[in-house]
């Protein structure tokens, strides 16, 4: 008999007897974009017309999320990618930035969808950020997604920033391009980010943890299916375990102090809990935050636990500089 995918892993699991909150109701219209989203469960599911309304969806998602209060939102164009700046409107820190990386499983994803969570990381730090419009797959396979994060470094130290005074945060897939961009880096010799914020990175392809197969039922918004189609859509026939694509697998000595977030429900959690075990046995600073009860990428999400999470993150940023 056919398995079919079961859509009841894009709802919040809500225990027996408790009543509809506020929050759930806010959250209900987010669950439903990130089930349109992540609704390709097979390689064929790449098709454009499916891509096309995944990417609708994911930009929805993003206008969703927060609304850019207090934030000035500054667009440009480097070369032929989409960029812009996310300047908190106080009076801020000009010495630092961020360099962000969207997430969306390497096949969607754009400026939209940066918006929240580039515009919290500007409210919790006071520095600016900036996001980039990086090329897709299946259009774009591996590697032009990390080429584009390296001009995207490429051009803060072409604006005179210094390694160390950039940060490089990602989300999901975002976090995969952060610790890439950090692999390339060093093998080219060059100075790496002074930290590294990853919020649920997706650090292995070959999808080897156990969580992939414990975390199945409870996660809402991700599927391993989902995660096989993207992977096939960007690798193509390339090795996953190769560290430019499975970072996790890769030499961190050396690399910045890092911050990772993932939920204790989420179905990455241990591509989390394994980098930071890596990161440790190679002496680099590394701590992992495990939220209980939320969810891949919560950070982007209405919810308390979302805001304490960024002030969390606020608070490493500010303590080491």
């Amino acid at each position: 008999m056919e398995h079919k995918p079961e859509t009841r892993r894009m709802k919040l699991i809500r225990p027996a007897g408790r009543r509809e909150t506020a929050e759930d109701r806010r959250l209900a219209p987010m669950m439903r974009a990130l089930k349109a989203i992540h609704s390709a469960t097979l390689p064929e599911s790449m098709a454009p017309e499916d891509l096309e309304r995944q990417r609708a969806a994911q930009e929805l998602l993003g206008r969703l999320a927060a609304p850019m209060l207090g934030m000035r939102w500054e667009p440009f164009t480097l070369d032929d990618m989409n960029a812009a700046w996310v300047r908190p409107e106080r009076g801020h820190d000009r010495r630092r930035a961020v360099l962000y990386c969207h997430g969306g499983g390497y096949t969607s994803g754009n400026l939209g969808y940066s918006r929240p969570l580039a515009a919290k990381l500007a409210n919790v730090t006071g520095w600016e950020v900036m996001a980039f419009e990086y090329r897709l797959a299946p259009e774009h396979p591996f590697p032009a997604a990390a080429d584009d994060a390296m001009k995207a470094w490429d051009y803060l130290m072409y604006q005179g920033y210094g390694a160390r005074d950039v940060v490089v945060a990602g989300d999901s897939a975002g976090g995969n391009m952060a610790l890439v961009l950090c692999h390339r880096l060093k093998a080219m010799g060059r100075r790496l980010p002074a930290r590294l914020i990853l919020m649920s990175p997706w650090t292995d392809m070959t999808a080897s943890g156990r969580s992939y197969t414990e975390r199945a039922a409870l996660d809402p918004t991700i599927t391993l299916e989902y995660i096989k189609a993207v992977r096939t859509a960007y690798a193509r026939d390339h090795d996953l375990a190769d560290p430019l694509l499975s970072p996790l697998f890769g030499d961190f000595t050396g690399f910045p102090p890092t911050l990772i977030q993932a939920g204790s429900n989420e179905l990455l959690l241990s591509d989390s809990i394994r980098l930071r075990d890596r990161m440790n046995a190679a002496q680099a600073p590394c701590r992992l935050e495990v939220w209980n009860d939320m969810w891949h990428v919560f950070q982007m999400f209405p919810v308390r636990r979302a805001n304490l999470a960024m002030e969390s993150i606020g608070r490493f940023l500010l303590e080491q500089f």
